[in-house]
C-alpha cells in the first residue's frame, strides 16, 4: 500500500550529478561549466584538471560522480558520453560584517553555490 514510484525525469541515455553547497558564487561556477558544455568527457576531465581556477577541481569531482552513475546505475558506455547540460545555481548566503570607520558595517556576503551536470550517451552513427 506505498506510495507508487516517481516517473524518472531523465531520458534513458541520461545520468545526472548534483553538487551542493559548494563553495563559490554561482557567476564564477558558471564560467567553469560553460566550458565544458557540449565536450566529451573525457576532453571535459582534462580540461578541469588543468584550469587554472580553482573551483575546476569541485566541477571535477561532481562530472565524475555523474560518470560513474552513468556506468553503474544506467550501464551506459562511459566512451560514449558528453557533457548535455552544466548548470549552476544560488544556495545559501552567509552574511558577516566587518567593523568600518564611524561606526559602521561593511556587509561580506559569503556565497554558496548548486552544481547540476548531466551527461548524455551519443546516439550511434552507423
Amino acid at each position: 500500500m506505498g506510495k507508487k514510484s516517481a516517473p524518472r525525469r531523465l531520458a534513458e541515455n541520461e545520468a545526472r550529478a548534483y553538487g551542493r553547497l559548494i563553495r563559490t558564487s554561482p557567476q564564477k561556477i558558471n564560467l567553469v561549466a560553460q566550458s565544458i558544455r557540449g565536450m566529451d568527457c573525457e576532453k571535459a576531465l582534462s580540461e578541469l584538471t588543468f584550469s587554472k581556477r580553482r573551483i575546476a577541481g569541485e566541477v571535477k569531482k561532481v562530472l565524475q560522480s555523474a560518470i560513474a552513475n552513468a556506468e553503474n546505475n544506467q550501464q551506459l558506455d562511459i566512451d560514449r558520453l558528453y557533457v548535455a547540460e552544466a548548470s549552476a545555481g544560488r544556495d545559501l548566503v552567509m552574511k558577516r560584517w566587518r567593523p568600518r570607520a564611524r561606526g559602521r558595517v561593511g556587509r561580506i556576503f559569503k556565497p554558496f553555490s548548486n552544481l547540476t551536470i548531466v551527461v548524455r550517451e551519443r546516439e550511434e552513427t552507423a
